[in-house]
């Protein structure tokens, strides 16, 4: 006998940009053929470190029904289907489920045993998240599942095998690289989806080239340019053109480490590398050792480098500078994330450097190991 489940997940309260009235969002889950035993789970990030579970519901016959508020920016979460009542910290990688966008109003999910291949009614980004899945998605996963299965079952002497490691490592790149092109074709011919928007943050990364991204942004509807997530990422656009290739580098003044104010134009007439890095920051210590070589190997002809620290207490600022002899000038303002500098200049990972030309002008971006070092010989 089959047996259908009904359960009301439901996403807590987001505060909307604009302040504006808060109303209902509800998920209704219908799937048929499952046993008692299951249970349903609404996750944000599952998998991740930061996953949290906002609702769930035992499968019975009748209705499970909850309410909260909603905010206007459609949130995305995972609906979770546990078949077997195991619990949800065991389900693993390749769990049950659905990507649903949580925004105002009544969403319905109905299919049959599995929520994966479910549908999703009632909600005009869900259907642009599903031609978006099967667009661009949906292809490439399944070459990524296959050599993940590939690489999980083979012999543990098979797994040892540089060649064949390396093998499955390439395949994934060119996946990856497959993966942008389909965005970049799906922006073009899409450009009122609200994923096209998301595929642009996505393509844009972290070291956004405006010049690149800018006019694909532009190409977008006003509608999806309007939305709260198009508004911020216009911000942002923004903030990045000050300091892109080509842009004069923001002045900003911060203490050294024996608390003298020194200003960025106070090494105008060199090329300078402005550092962000701290001592806390795994990364980059790493590539301390490059920017100790270069600035040694660079320091006599017209180089010098700037360190701009977010570490919020100075004697481990001071024993990493020691610890990994960097002998240029320091500074911090000792607020961390917050630091000024940072924020001015839109830091939001580290490492990350700027190489300024003697006028001020911005000349490089992110520039490590050999690539810093092939950069300074084509200017010194």
């Amino acid at each position: 006998m089959k047996k259908t489940i009904v359960t009301a997940l439901v996403l807590a309260a987001f505060m909307s940009r604009s302040q504006a009235q808060d109303s209902l969002c509800r998920i209704t889950v219908e799937l048929k053929g499952l046993t008692s035993s299951a249970r349903v789970y609404l996750v944000r990030d599952y998998g991740m470190d930061v996953q949290r579970t906002l609702d769930s519901a035992a499968v019975q016959d009748g209705k499970f029904m909850t309410k909260a508020k909603a905010a206007d920016m459609p949130v995305r979460a995972e609906i979770v289907v546990d078949h077997n009542g195991q619990g949800l910290a065991r389900l693993g990688r390749r769990a049950d489920m659905l990507v649903v966008y949580l925004e105002k109003g009544q969403l319905v999910v109905s299919g049959e045993d599995s929520i994966k291949y479910a549908t999703v009614m009632g909600s005009r980004v869900n259907t642009e998240y599903a031609d978006y899945k099967a667009k661009v998605l949906d292809g490439p996963q399944k070459v990524l599942d296959a050599a993940d299965d590939e690489f999980m079952t083979a012999p543990d002497s098979r797994k040892k095998d540089t060649a064949f490691v390396q093998g499955i490592m390439d395949r994934v790149k060119h996946v990856f690289k497959q993966i942008d092109s389909l965005k970049y074709v799906y922006i073009h011919e899409r450009p009122d989806s609200y994923f096209s928007l998301t595929a642009l943050e996505e393509v844009a990364g972290q070291d956004i080239d405006p010049s690149k991204i800018a006019p694909l942004f532009n190409s977008l509807s006003q509608r999806v340019r309007g939305t709260t997530a198009g508004l911020a990422f216009e911000k942002k656009l923004h903030e990045v053109s000050a300091t892109s290739i080509g842009a004069i580098a923001p002045n900003f003044v911060q203490k050294d480490v024996r608390g003298r104010p020194v200003k960025l134009s106070d090494f105008r007439g060199k090329y300078v590398l402005l550092d962000f890095w701290a001592s806390w920051c795994g990364p980059c210590r790493g590539e301390n050792p490059n920017v100790v070589k270069a600035f040694q190997r660079w320091k006599g002809k017209n180089f010098t480098v700037l360190g701009v620290s977010l570490d919020s207490k100075k004697d481990a600022w001071l024993a990493a500078i020691r610890a990994d002899r960097l002998s240029w000038t320091q500074v911090s303002d000792l607020q961390s994330w917050n630091n000024s500098a940072a924020r001015q200049y839109g830091i939001t990972a580290i490492p990350q450097n700027f190489l300024i030309d003697p006028k001020g002008k911005i000349v490089g971006k992110n520039l490590r190991g050999d690539a810093l070092e092939e950069r300074l010989k084509e200017l010194l």
